[in-house]
């Protein structure tokens, strides 16, 4: 293997990893909702978070190294993905983390329905990350298009949901107030997220498109 392919395999684990921590985040608040047990939740949301931060301080580094170098067209596209892709994986990290502090903090506080109020849309979030993961690993257009599509015919609906919801309890409830509003955050929050990883999907399928049409440009006549 040349230094530049294990290059490319070093930054292509790096991102899937980054990937994958966003997952355990979604999934360590999917779990703490489904068994209301939130105690714990925002300590194991930052452990996953801290690492995600070291993880895109080295992959920027290596971007940059790479962009150092000379680099053929689809390598430096690559490069490029990855790099401008850094600071949504992040923030969808961060997102993660602001949800996992809400639900602890407020647990003792609210009735589990307002805090479950969440699974469906990080149900459908961690789905979407685990087809931006393989659409990403296998150069996947189908897959990175069912990201897209994902976020505009359902996450939207469903933040709309939530929005009622928690509208609906204020309504009900208008002494605390300090819920309905940590409802409201959290629900922007997962849609905030949703948009992040679609900005990702479309790089990738940009990232694919572009090389599908390379390839179809070099068959002959």
């Amino acid at each position: 293997m040349t230094w530049g392919a294990a290059r490319e395999a070093t930054v292509t684990a790096r991102f899937l990893r980054m990937l994958s921590l966003a997952l355990e985040e979604l999934e360590a608040v999917r779990d703490a909702a489904r068994r209301a047990e939130y105690a714990g939740l925002t300590a194991r949301a930052g452990e996953l978070e801290r690492e995600t931060n070291a993880l895109e301080r080295e992959l920027e580094d290596a971007c940059l190294a790479a962009f150092a170098r000379p680099l053929e067209p689809e390598k430096l596209a690559f490069h490029l993905l990855v790099f401008r892709s850094l600071t949504n994986l992040e923030r969808v990290g961060d997102y993660a983390l602001g949800v996992a502090r809400d639900l602890e903090r407020l647990a003792p506080r609210t009735r589990s329905a307002t805090l479950q109020d969440v699974l469906p849309l990080v149900g459908l979030l961690t789905t979407m990350l685990e087809r931006l993961a393989y659409a990403f690993a296998e150069r996947d257009a189908a897959a990175a298009r069912e990201v897209i599509r994902l976020d505009e015919e359902e996450v939207d609906a469903l933040y709309e949901q939530m929005l009622r919801a928690s509208l609906t309890r204020l309504h009900e409830r208008p002494d605390d107030v300090e819920v309905a509003l940590a409802a409201h955050r959290m629900a922007r929050s997962l849609e905030r997220l949703g948009d992040h990883l679609v900005n990702v999907a479309e790089r990738v399928l940009a990232l694919v498109e572009k090389s599908e049409g390379a390839g179809r440009a070099a068959l002959p006549a």
